[in-house]
């Protein structure tokens, strides 16, 4: 199956079968083209004409809506008990279905592909994120064209098909304005994508893309959640407009509740001192919540706190209050997205299609986010920073919560409270608290039990073959001119009316970054993997969630049998899905570089007249010896920004202020500025900026220098004492500006050059390079 990244021929149709019987009749071949079937004469009175018939959906066929939010455990918002209003998801689950037990990948990139296609995440390759990507079928990141997306498959069956938010499944080498474009979301089945390319963006200032063009940076001061919802509307109502009866196929999803969590006061202060009491008494409450509601069964108790979480009680109120406030702008940024997600779904009634739409919201692509750390972040995670500086750090910055000054992720405590009542976290891909999400299913045409409870097994993958059978589509053979694969998902039709209906995924395997798991019939096996360790050497355990609910007796040493019975089975479904080589992040041998458009040259020239590009294609690493040079020509008053990558969170711009030569090295906590120590003469000039550095051992043995040319005499020189943060980063890249946000303090966006540009040439060395003098 590897060799579909490389493979290029098409190949004969056939029909695709999807597991667990068959979905809709498949056709023989996809769109093929027809002999024709008139007649030509030598004028138009001898002429009979004609034309293929155009594919059409049956008539009445349902409009579908898939939601996918992000970072969200399974105890978080009201729709399953948790205490963040979410009353769009309310009404949704109360006249649809709660599944609740329905499982994700345990992270996102692995979560969205499986979700897409209906098959296992490293079956199409995305056994981890794009920026990880190695040379092997399970991690490379190239999603076989072979296995199709939903949005493939609807688009020949009929449907309009839109994107709107996080994608996160572009291989890194060709996520640029060049392209190639073939496994964008506009290459992969949908007609129009509007949305960012990687794991997050900024909620104020969004990196964004439209189809396949770079956003310019608005000035309407509208959140991201906002934008992707006029999108989604004005998508729809531009159909419904054109072609009133033909269904559209939308994908909403909203980078919420990813790190950056940021969203206006009016939202995050509706929850002022509701999450005073803390973590502890948050999971009380939502557990009684959730036996009271049925999503948990009766005499569900909590387990221990995770590993290092802090009775609530004995922190000091600063913390308190501190910790408290994390949570009030998560729980507002939760609500406005509910919020933003119920004017699309008011739209959709206002065009009087609601009642035949089809509506799956799966409530997270993973459990609850375990980045933010024990104390939290507000604007950085310095890795040279102690917990206890990052606090003290955090409770002066507190009143920056939320705002655009700050890249908020909330303390590790309430990832744990988010989870309630499940164990552990994102990642984990051996727990239900890394795995368990919520899912609703919305259809009144299809469904007679309105605020139903469904108990059956699911997975990610089983969202596209249940969409598929209850819309009744044909699903091609060939699809673009690739032969299709067998869809590994289990359609959960079969349940929507059927409550006691047993369980037909029986079998399910997970494994991220070396922690993995098997599930067969109620039972789990699993094991979590620690960084560094030798993964021979991981502890496995051994659950019947049959009987223990959310995993609080292991029944390993009781069991040796069943829970090598497990273990051999997850080596068959390894070996069957592209699960090895596991890798946890830690391994030398790996190098991301090939990865980066940029690497592929010590040397680039930017130019003017495409003022952005996308940071991807930067041949700048903050770990390795680089320059940059302006070739420009300077007038008399001439200042502004010659070239800036980054923005106010990490990177470096080198500008012109107050007749000087400046530059800016911005490492998310810090700005490190040097100023000529001469003006900048007029006439034509080459104005230089070389960052020559030695990473050390550690961040706090890193040494080197900056240092600035005019005309190729130093002007300016400054020490490096510590690592700054990566500028390898999804920001963009501005010649002549600074846009979005902007990486030194000195001046206002976008800070224009005032002068002329010829070009930009970033160059990067090797240490000897640089010690010869080679500037």
């Amino acid at each position: 199956m590897y060799t579909t990244f490389f493979q290029h021929a098409r190949l004969a149709a056939v029909t695709l079968l999807l597991s667990g019987g068959a979905i809709g009749q498949a056709s023989a071949q996809s769109s093929p083209t027809p002999a024709y079937q008139g007649k030509a004469g030598r004028n138009i009175t001898e002429t009979q004409p004609w034309w293929p018939a155009r594919v059409q959906a049956p008539a009445n066929a349902p409009n579908v809506v898939w939601i996918l939010l992000d970072d969200v455990g399974y105890g978080a918002i009201s729709t399953f008990g948790g205490l963040i209003k979410t009353p769009t998801l309310d009404s949704l689950a109360n006249h649809g279905l709660r599944y609740t037990n329905f499982h994700t990948t345990a992270i996102c990139s692995p979560t969205r592909a499986a979700l897409l296609t209906g098959r296992n995440s490293h079956s199409v390759h995305m056994g981890l994120f794009p920026q990880t990507a190695i040379g092997t079928p399970g991690y490379d990141g190239y999603m076989p064209f072979e296995k199709a997306t939903i949005a493939e498959i609807l688009r020949e069956n009929g449907y309009n098909t839109y994107a709107v938010g996080k994608w996160h499944l572009t291989p890194q080498t060709d996520a640029t304005a060049v392209g190639p474009f073939n496994r964008w979301p506009t290459g992969r089945g949908f007609d129009h994508y509007y949305g960012f390319l990687g794991g997050s963006t900024d909620q104020w200032h969004p990196t964004t893309w439209d189809d396949t063009r770079k956003v310019e940076p608005p000035l309407d001061g509208k959140h991201f959640n906002t934008r992707i919802a006029d999108k989604a509307i004005g998508y729809i109502a531009e159909q419904k407009s054109i072609a009133p009866d033909k269904p559209f196929f939308l994908y909403y999803a909203p980078g919420a509740g990813h790190a950056p969590h940021q969203v206006a006061k009016q939202w995050s202060d509706l929850y002022k001192g509701k999450f005073d009491a803390g973590w502890d008494k948050y999971r009380e409450d939502v557990l009684a919540r959730q036996i009271k509601l049925g999503v948990v069964p009766k005499g569900t108790v909590l387990p221990p706190r995770n590993p290092g979480i802090k009775d609530w009680s004995t922190l000091p109120p600063a913390e308190q209050k501190l910790y408290a406030r994390f949570m009030e702008v998560y729980a507002g940024l939760l609500t406005q997205t509910d919020y933003e997600i119920g004017r699309v779904v008011d739209f959709i009634r206002k065009t009087g299609q609601l009642d035949n739409t089809i509506i799956i919201v799966s409530v997270g692509d993973n459990g609850a986010s375990k980045e933010g750390t024990f104390v939290g972040v507000i604007n950085t995670n310095d890795p040279a920073q102690t917990e206890a500086q990052r606090l003290q750090q955090n409770l002066a910055d507190i009143n920056l919560i939320g705002t655009e000054a700050s890249r908020p992720n909330y303390p590790l405590g309430w990832a744990m409270a988010g989870n309630t009542p499940f164990r552990q976290w994102k990642q984990d891909a051996n727990t239900e608290g890394g795995t368990r999400n919520p899912l609703i299913v919305f259809y009144p045409k299809g469904i007679k039990e309105k605020g139903g409870i469904r108990n059956q097994y699911g997975h990610v993958i089983d969202i596209l073959p249940t969409t598929v059978e209850l819309i009744g589509a044909q699903v091609p053979g060939i699809i673009n001119g690739y032969r299709q694969e067998p869809v590994e998902g289990t359609s959960l039709a079969y349940s929507i009316n059927n409550a006691n209906a047993p369980s037909r995924h029986t079998t399910q395997h997970y494994e991220i970054m070396g922690s993995r798991s098997l599930y067969k019939d109620g039972w789990k096996a699993g094991t979590l993997h620690k960084k560094g360790d030798d993964f021979n050497n991981d502890v496995w355990e051994l659950y019947n969630l049959n009987e223990d609910f959310n995993e609080l007796s292991n029944l390993a040493s009781k069991n040796p049998e069943k829970l090598q019975e497990l273990k051999e089975l997850f080596e068959s479904e390894a070996a069957k899905f592209n699960i090895y080589p596991l890798k946890d992040g830690t391994e030398k041998q790996l190098d991301y570089t090939h990865l980066y458009r940029g690497n592929d040259r010590q040397q680039i020239t930017l130019y003017p007249e495409a003022p952005q590009v996308f940071g991807v294609a930067s041949a700048l690493n903050a770990n390795k010896p680089y320059s940059i040079t302006a070739n420009a020509e300077i007038g008399k008053g001439t200042e502004g920004v010659l070239f800036a990558q980054g923005g106010r969170f990490g990177g470096v711009s080198l500008f012109i202020k107050d007749g000087k030569l400046q530059a800016a090295n911005n490492s998310g906590d810090n700005i490190v500025h040097l100023v000529s120590s001469k003006p900048v003469p007029a006439g034509k000039a080459s104005l230089k900026y070389v960052f020559d550095f030695h990473p050390g051992k550690t961040p706090t043995e890193a040494t080197g220098t900056q240092t600035l040319y005019i005309n190729d005499v130093k002007v300016a020189e400054a020490s490096i004492t510590k690592l700054p943060a990566s500028i390898r980063s999804q920001d963009e890249i501005n010649v002549g500006e600074d846009l979005i946000t902007q990486v030194s303090d000195r001046y206002k966006g976008p800070f224009a050059f005032t002068g002329k540009i010829g070009s930009i040439v970033l160059e990067t060395y090797t240490d000897q390079s640089l010690s010869r003098g080679s500037h």
